[in-house]
């Protein structure tokens, strides 16, 4: 009884350098034009039994895209940043950068008023344990990089530092199989696009 979900990164927007802790801006013109460059790649993926995204705005708007009709899921939504929400983590440091290290060294850390980066794995990697388990289910679940980020550390029983090593871009997939508790990861690809700094 394997169970394969396969995770697709949101479309980004246009400046990498602008990304902000629980971003809920919509999807802007180049992220648009990348989801349309990438559509007749990633379209197989709306065959899937079960189809998801993440309640952010720009996922939402990736699964739609992509033709995937998705439902909302709020246990792949970003981690909870607290007073940090919006700021990238530039601002962040300027603001706070003894509190900013130690979240950054320490899972458990919630100096920011939010959720730990422990909690947020466990979030997310609970939501990949209650999927149906039904022979050879096939789900595809749109979400941003960061819950992709920390379904692998909870897939992989990763270290919870391993987090901050893993590189998701925009419209890239990856996929786990497996069982509750019991996941090993595929790599799917990546989706053919410029990449943009």
């Amino acid at each position: 009884m394997a169970l394969r979900v396969t995770f697709v990164a949101a479309a980004g927007s246009a400046s990498r350098l602008a990304e902000r802790f629980e971003d809920d801006r919509p999807l802007d013109r180049a992220g648009w034009d990348d989801v349309q460059r990438v559509a007749r790649e990633l379209l197989p993926l709306a065959a899937a039994d079960l189809r998801y995204c993440s309640p952010n705005p720009r996922s939402r708007a990736t699964g739609e895209g992509l033709g995937y009709a998705p439902l909302v899921q709020l246990a792949l939504r970003d981690c909870a940043m607290g007073r940090w929400r919006g700021l990238t983590l530039r601002e962040a440091m300027a603001r706070e950068p003894e509190a900013v290290d130690v979240w950054l060294a320490d899972p458990r850390a919630t100096l920011h008023g939010g959720e730990s980066l422990l909690d947020f794995i466990t979030r997310v990697g609970n939501w990949l344990d209650t999927r149906p388990a039904e022979e050879d289910c096939r789900v595809v679940a749109v979400a941003e990089p960061s819950v992709i980020r920390a379904a692998l550390v909870y897939a992989l029983k990763a270290p919870p530092a391993t987090y901050w090593n893993i590189d998701v871009r925009s419209l890239s997939r990856v996929g786990v199989a497996g069982r509750a508790g019991r996941w090993s990861l595929r790599i799917e690809g990546v989706a053919a696009r410029p990449t943009r700094i």
